[in-house]
């Protein structure tokens, strides 16, 4: 991936997020979804790595990218995609009141938004399928300032009636 990346191939990555309510008699209630579009290039003329970035995913949806930024090396352009912040997957008053929440994440390479050649060889090459799946459980409460990776503030002492807090 990285050699077509310097033969400005871009890349495409969709990190998409679903919350879901689990039910033992049916399947997964989906209650909110969002995804993101990043985009991964290489201008060989300025010589820096440009990550865009869309809301939506799918080679069919005619992506708008919203956000652009340049960097002068590949690390540097990664860490800018992997790293998720003040990102809304859902709205509150969608989940309040909800127990038995779970975040489905996934983050994968979209082979359908590569260019045609690369499409009709990549199924057979495991070193282009990337997907990554984590399922994380919905803490009861999120403080503000808190993340879903982050683990819960201990306890004042002294302090009496704790919320459970789902762990993953």
């Amino acid at each position: 991936m990285e050699e077509a990346l310097t033969k400005s191939v871009p890349l495409y990555f969709v990190v998409q997020a679903d919350v879901l309510r689990e039910r033992w008699y049916w399947t997964d209630k989906r209650l909110s979804s969002a995804s993101r579009t990043y985009r991964l290039a290489f201008q060989p003329l300025s010589r820096q790595w440009r990550v865009s970035v869309a809301t939506g995913a799918g080679p069919g949806g005619g992506l708008q990218y919203a956000l652009h930024q340049n960097h002068d090396n590949l690390n540097a352009a990664l860490a800018s995609i992997t790293r998720l912040a003040n990102w809304q997957v859902a709205e509150a008053t969608r989940v309040e009141g909800e127990s038995d929440l779970v975040l489905d994440f996934r983050f994968r390479l979209d082979l359908a938004l590569l260019p045609r050649p690369f499409q009709l060889g990549t199924n057979a090459q495991s070193e282009w399928n990337l997907d990554l799946r984590r399922r994380l459980a919905v803490p009861d409460t999120v403080q503000p300032g808190q993340g879903l990776m982050d683990p819960p503030d201990p306890e004042p002492a002294g302090a009496t009636g704790s919320t459970p807090v789902k762990t993953p």
